[in-house]
């Protein structure tokens, strides 16, 4: 028999929507995170998360297959006391969605003759899968390899990831935070970097002469801003001529009960807002757009901008 523990940690297991999802599509067919990523249109590291969660609970299985694990479910090979539960969940339910996984598990199943291999099982959403060393973070690293830079100076540095990332391909490479526990611990993170400078500021009032720098980074910043165009124009002010300008920070959106919690002050721009605001302050703007839209709820969209100083 079950006790309360047990039984609350069961039920607790089952309440949650996607690992039931994932239960329920497992049961019917034995799939690859790859192809549970294709079904589902969620996220790999949210999938790997239930799944783990499942494993724990010896409800879900997994072995290998080539280069990939292939996880399922039977409920015959579970505790006796989780199969009465799984039964009179499953006689009473009857879900579009479920169908819909089930038709699409069906489908990838008699695609799998057409594969060569795991690029060839991922093609077409290559950017959402993971596979040893392939990650954004080894793909920008390379790509840095290839920049020549001059004095830089990052505007909002936090604790100096950015710096980390690129000095070495720099001249020097400034870092500027309002918060000083935080460039407090950029020092701390870049204390063998000798090209690698520190500053309390304000991006309103930027604590440099004139033409000081030849690029500026200002990525995620505007948000904090209660005058964005006054932090461009500033940021106008320090460029030397021939310097450039890479801006990153949200489009416009209605979403204030989530980055209350970030402590942002507004809720975005609009691409021809900051346009004008580049414009304004002597820079000639090479793109303004939206180039990315995150995959996770509430789907915020960035803006990404760049330009120069005649």
């Amino acid at each position: 028999m079950l006790d309360l523990s047990h039984s609350t940690q069961l039920l607790r297991l089952l309440a949650e929507p996607t690992r039931l999802r994932l239960l329920l599509l497992l049961t019917y067919e034995a799939l690859t995170v790859a192809e549970i990523t294709a079904i589902t249109k969620l996220s790999q590291s949210r999938i790997s998360r239930h799944l783990a969660r499942l494993r724990e609970a010896g409800l879900v299985q997994d072995r290998a297959a080539g280069n990939a694990n292939i996880y399922s479910a039977d409920a015959q090979h579970w505790d006796a006391n989780m199969r009465p539960v799984w039964g009179v969940l499953i006689d009473q339910l009857d879900d579009v969605q479920i169908q819909r996984d089930r038709e699409r598990a069906a489908e990838i199943v008699r695609q799998r003759a057409d594969y060569s291999g795991w690029a060839e099982s991922v093609a077409g959403r290559m950017e959402r899968q993971y596979s040893p060393g392939r990650t954004w973070e080894a793909m920008v690293a390379a790509l840095v390899a290839m920049l020549e830079l001059g004095d830089v100076l990052d505007i909002a540095s936090g604790d100096g990831v950015l710096a980390e990332l690129m000095s070495r391909r720099a001249r020097s490479f400034t870092c500027l935070d309002r918060s000083e526990a935080v460039i407090a611990a950029a020092r701390r993170r870049l204390t063998t970097r000798g090209n690698v400078a520190f500053e309390v500021g304000d991006m309103h009032a930027l604590p440099f002469v004139a033409s000081s720098f030849d690029q500026v980074f200002l990525l995620h910043a505007l948000t904090y801003s209660h005058a964005p165009a006054g932090a461009i124009a500033e940021v106008a002010r320090v460029l030397r001529p021939g310097g450039h300008l890479v801006l990153a920070t949200l489009a416009r959106h209605t979403h204030q009960a989530t980055v209350s919690a970030y402590d942002h002050i507004n809720l975005g721009f609009s691409p021809s807002q900051l346009a004008d605001w580049i414009s304004a302050a002597g820079m000639t703007v090479a793109h303004c757009e939206v180039t990315v839209r995150e995959q996770q709820p509430p789907y915020f969209q960035i803006i990404i901008a760049s330009a120069g100083k005649p």
